[in-house]
C-alpha cells in the first residue's frame, strides 16, 4: 500500500472540500486544481459529500480524492465503495484501527494525544492527522513528539492557517497542513473561485 506522504508528493497543503451540492463539490475541486492541487479530501459531513467525492473523480481523473471524517465502520464502507483514493479519519479507536488496517487505502488517522500515537502505531500507521491542531498542543506538540517517536509523520488539521503554516511546515516530521481557510463558505457561497485558486496558490503546494 502507497504511503499518504507519497501520494501528497510535493504537495504540502491536504486541503478540505466540504460540498453542500453535487456541483459546489466539483466546483471547489476545479479551483482548486487550477491553484496546482492534484489531492482533495472531500470530508463526509453533508448528505452530498459522497456524491461530490464520486463527480469530482469522474471530471477530473488525474486528481487523487479521498475521504474524509470517516468516523466508523458504515462510513468507511462507503467511501471505500465511492471509490476513495484515502481515508482521513478525526480520531482513532481499537476497533476502527483495525478496520482501516483492512481497508486496502492508504489511511491518515486522527490523533489528539500521545495515547492516540501509540495506538495508531499499534495498526501500523506512522503517518497521522493532528486534529484538532490548535487544541492538541500544535506547532510544540509534533515538535515533541520528534523525540519520542522520530518516524512518525504528521499533517496538522483545525486551527491551522494561512499565518500559522510556517510554523508547522518548518518542523521535520510535519509533511503537510489540513484546512478549510483555502476555500471560505463566503467565498463559495458567492461563488468566488478565482479566491480559492489564489489561497491555494498561495500555500505554495
Amino acid at each position: 500500500m502507497r504511503s499518504f506522504r507519497s501520494l501528497m508528493a510535493e504537495q504540502v497543503l491536504l486541503p478540505i472540500i466540504q460540498a453542500e451540492t453535487v456541483e459546489q463539490g466539483v466546483q471547489v475541486a476545479k479551483a482548486m486544481r487550477a491553484g496546482g492541487i492534484h489531492l482533495v479530501e472531500v470530508v463526509l459531513r453533508t448528505e452530498a459529500s459522497l456524491q461530490a467525492m464520486i463527480a469530482i473523480k469522474k471530471a477530473f481523473p488525474d486528481m487523487i480524492v479521498g475521504a474524509g471524517t470517516v468516523v466508523c465502520t458504515d462510513s468507511l464502507k462507503r467511501a471505500i465503495n465511492a471509490g476513495a483514493d484515502f481515508i482521513v479519519t478525526p480520531a482513532i479507536t481499537p476497533s476502527l484501527g483495525a478496520q482501516l488496517a483492512e481497508c486496502g487505502v492508504p489511511v491518515l488517522p486522527g490523533v489528539a494525544n500521545v495515547a492516540d500515537i501509540l495506538t495508531a502505531r499499534e495498526f501500523g500507521f506512522k503517518e497521522l492527522k493532528l486534529f484538532p491542531a490548535s487544541l492538541a498542543g500544535g506547532a510544540k506538540f509534533i515538535a515533541a513528539m520528534s523525540g519520542l517517536f522520530s518516524d512518525t509523520y504528521f499533517c496538522p488539521t483545525g486551527g491551522v492557517n494561512q499565518a500559522n503554516k510556517a510554523d508547522y511546515l518548518s518542523l521535520g516530521n510535519c509533511f503537510a497542513v489540513g484546512g478549510t481557510w483555502v476555500a471560505d463558505t463566503k467565498w463559495v457561497a458567492a461563488n468566488e473561485w478565482h479566491k480559492v485558486t489564489q489561497a491555494c496558490q498561495q500555500v505554495g503546494v
